[in-house]
């Protein structure tokens, strides 16, 4: 055994990076052998969709409300199903049962396929290209939600089909990387008439004074999150008034209270939009309810 072999088998009964296992067009290989070709027309032109899923103690949370927008986004791409659901619910389970993940995130990515480099379509025989990984993610506790984050505001700059979960993803980045460097958790998008869109990966929300959630409405405007409709879900199981509409930053900074939610976020608090505390700047207490409740069904949720 040479010392490479070595130094790989010892990483891999530690359980690290080198031990994790992606599905790349049929084929199951470590995550650090896992690649796509020079021409697939996700690298050449983002023209591909994702999703994200949490998984939570060996489960797939909300598992086909996320199978659903992902065939809405393949469909609005005109990109075909890399296969029907059935066999790809079973990918999905092997690559959790090979990277034994108990918590953390499942990320499904499907492109146009390999072509040559040209930007119409390529010819109907060009399957679409799969690639699945997986990822441990510590779960969040309460205590250290409840300190919650900053988000500031930017101009929303993206294209005009936000619905669309396609992996094109440069003004998120940009957004994303100003949030990180302002010390901020978030960017929240900010339209040409003043009202927040969504954040660069996250559905925004506030609390009014009144004791109302509010989020935004769908439209090609945001990303119509699976945690997202989730938690409105929550809410009108609880009896808890809501709107969907738009809401202006002075609204968000007068609120109060803020939070966002994602598959990756879960329901997290904001305690500060740009300059502005919100609140008395802690979580409050219909953000804390929410992510009780949040938590609670992706601990139940069965696959």
């Amino acid at each position: 055994m040479t010392a490479r072999t070595r130094r790989s088998v010892v990483e891999q009964s530690k359980g690290t990076g080198m031990s994790r296992i992606a599905y790349v067009n049929g084929t199951y290989r470590p995550h650090r052998e896992a690649s796509v070709h020079v021409e697939d027309r996700g690298y050449q032109f983002a023209d591909g969709i994702y999703e994200v899923v949490l998984v939570c103690g060996g489960r797939l949370v909300d598992e086909e409300p996320h199978l659903d927008r992902m065939d809405r986004s393949l469909r609005e791409m005109r990109i075909e199903p890399p296969m029907a659901r059935a066999p790809l619910r079973l990918v999905l389970r092997e690559v959790l049962r090979r990277n034994r993940l108990h918590d953390g995130l499942l990320y499904l990515q499907v492109t146009r396929g390999v072509a040559r480099r040209d930007h119409p379509f390529p010819d109907a025989a060009t399957p679409p290209a799969l690639v699945v990984t997986a990822k441990r993610l510590a779960l969040p506790d309460r205590e250290t939600s409840e300190k919650g984050i900053g988000v500031i505001t930017i101009p929303d700059i993206r294209w005009e089909r936000c619905d669309i979960k396609t992996i094109a993803l440069v003004p998120s980045v940009l957004g994303k990387q100003q949030a990180r460097e302002a010390g901020a958790g978030e960017a929240w998008l900010v339209a040409d008439d003043g009202t927040v869109t969504e954040g660069t990966s996250t559905n925004a929300w506030i609390v009014t004074g009144e004791g109302a959630l509010v989020t935004r409405d769908t439209s090609q405007a945001i990303l119509a999150g699976v945690t997202r409709a989730r938690v409105l879900a929550i809410a009108r199981m609880n009896g808890l008034e809501f709107e969907e509409r738009p809401f202006t930053v002075e609204e968000a900074q007068s609120a109060r209270e803020a939070f966002l939610t994602s598959a990756t976020s879960f329901v997290k608090p904001v305690t500060r939009i740009d300059d502005r505390v919100i609140g008395n700047g802690r979580a409050g207490s219909f953000t804390l309810q929410l992510f009780d409740a949040y938590m609670d069904h992706a601990r139940g949720a069965g696959t």
